[in-house]
């Protein structure tokens, strides 16, 4: 079963990753950016049937490794 985890950094954590993309794409005269977020994406195959189960596998997946829950967020998909 493939599970979709999205990781993103909280609210009110700086994001100078993202500061420098916003940046970048206003002098490619895309000026209208107000904003950028920079986040991880994973796509995570889990050999189990059963939906419940391999969510919860993956949410302790991404407790223990994927997320750093001082400063990020995640979304199982």
């Amino acid at each position: 079963m493939k599970i979709k985890v999205i990781v993103t950094l909280k609210n009110g954590v700086l994001d100078p990753q993202g500061k420098a993309i916003q940046q970048t794409l206003n002098s490619m005269n895309f000026s209208n950016v107000n904003e950028v977020r920079q986040g991880k994406f994973f796509e995570i195959n889990v050999n189990e049937i059963n939906e419940e189960k391999a969510k919860s596998q993956v949410e302790e997946m991404c407790k223990k490794l994927l997320a750093n829950l001082v400063i990020e967020d995640y979304k199982i998909i």
